[in-house]
């Protein structure tokens, strides 16, 4: 069986939602975590931990910069995915 890009993104989205404790329909892709859905420091490292358990990576402290948004989290996971 083979998952597409959209089901990852549904995947990742759910996550971020279920660790900012917010509604899939508040996130968009360049809505910010901290200003937008009140997310703190503590939320974007529980963020990128489930990322690297649930897909096999490793995310970058300079790349956690990126991450203020879907579309951030979005193209560090994917470019995550391609050093596989």
């Amino acid at each position: 069986m083979t998952v597409t890009i959209d089901e990852i993104q549904d995947e990742i989205k759910d996550i971020v939602c279920d660790i900012l404790e917010v509604e899939a329909e508040e996130v968009t892709g360049t809505s910010l975590f901290k200003e937008d859905h009140d997310a703190d420091s503590l939320r974007a490292i529980e963020i990128v931990s489930a990322l690297e358990r649930g897909y096999g990576i490793t995310i970058e402290q300079a790349d956690m910069a990126r991450m203020v948004n879907m579309d951030g989290v979005l193209a560090v996971v994917a470019e995550g995915l391609a050093r596989k």
